[in-house]
């Protein structure tokens, strides 16, 4: 059920897109967030989001939470510096609702078959540290993907080490470790086809999703 939910909500995400005016960025889904979550009925969000693992209560102890319209005021503006600061860097960055979900380049961010974090990557990266920082009523789950090349052990592994090494990059930038889980989904959540090049680049991701956190 959860991966059925995930991949619908990557489906419905990819199926609308834009260009930022300002930025020149593409937006994924903004056009299409109304028709996303009704279709979801928001069970997609609470999966993407991690459910409810203690982190709502422990972040919401520590920095307080957010209620009624606040939610959709802080996200909106989350959302504009995170397209400020990431635009031209190749992060895409996604609107689902009240939830934000950011995707890294795999490219540029990972070697071929490789979990280290490439140096050429970092600036964009400590962007989105220091956004994070700055915003820090949310939860972080950092998801990572992989093509069907190779067993699928082995690719549910290195979507978990590269899972790993984005959340500890963030921790050594300030961002509370309390407020982050990773986790790996290997090669079982494709947005493109596997028969092509161009396709396994894009399902060579790594997720970045940010759940605000609300009290109740």
């Amino acid at each position: 059920m959860k991966r059925a939910l995930v991949f619908i909500a990557s489906a419905l995400v990819v199926t609308a897109c834009a260009t930022d005016p300002n930025t020149g960025q593409t937006i994924y889904g903004n056009t299409a967030r109304g028709a996303a979550i009704g279709a979801l009925g928001g069970a997609a969000i609470g999966v993407l989001g991690g459910g409810n693992d203690g982190r709502n209560a422990a972040i919401g102890a520590a920095v307080g939470a957010l209620a009624g319209g606040a939610v959709g005021v802080y996200m909106d503006k989350q959302e504009a510096e995170l397209r400020r600061r990431t635009a031209g860097s190749g992060i895409g960055v996604v609107r689902n609702g009240d939830q934000i979900e950011l995707r890294m380049p795999s490219d540029v961010t990972f070697g071929v078959d490789q979990a280290t974090i490439q140096s050429q990557f970092y600036d964009e990266l400590d962007s989105v540290a220091s956004t994070l920082v700055e915003y820090p009523q949310t939860k972080i789950d950092i998801i990572g993907h992989a093509d069907s090349d190779g067993s699928e052990s082995h690719n549910q592994d290195l979507s978990e080490r590269r899972a790993a090494s984005v959340k500890s990059y963030l921790s050594g930038r300030g961002v509370q470790g309390m407020r982050m889980v990773s986790y790996g989904r290997g090669e079982l959540e494709p947005m493109a086809s596997n028969s092509t090049s161009a396709g396994k680049q894009q399902n060579r991701r790594v997720q970045i999703v940010l759940t605000p956190v609300t009290q109740g």
